[in-house]
């Protein structure tokens, strides 16, 4: 996996991009405002997405709206699997004593 996606994600504004776009494609104008960030700021965070493959962007005339690009979060998910599946193993483990211990 490469090392850009934690990167990306190390930064919380751009967690909360991501969490906006999520939801449906945004502006730029639309991102400052409801993330609180000046124009410049937002800018150089969407091109971080944008550079990274976590965004990509869609044009409408003279606007630029930024849209949500899942491939980089399936590789995170891909990488993430064998320590879910630990996590349910023991998980399903302890379910199981839970279930068979007499009550006190």
């Amino acid at each position: 996996m490469s090392d850009a996606i934690w990167s990306v994600l190390v930064d919380p504004n751009r967690r909360a991009m991501l969490a906006l776009l999520r939801e449906r494609p945004r502006t730029v104008g639309e991102l400052v405002d409801e993330l609180d960030l000046t124009q410049p700021a937002t800018s150089k965070h969407l091109r971080v997405l944008r550079d990274s493959g976590f965004v990509r962007v869609l044009r409408d005339a003279q606007r630029r709206i930024y849209a949500l690009d899942p491939a980089p979060l399936t590789e995170l998910d891909a990488w993430l699997e064998p320590y879910r599946r630990l996590w349910n193993d023991r998980l399903d483990t302890l379910g199981h004593h839970l279930d068979t211990k007499e009550p006190t």
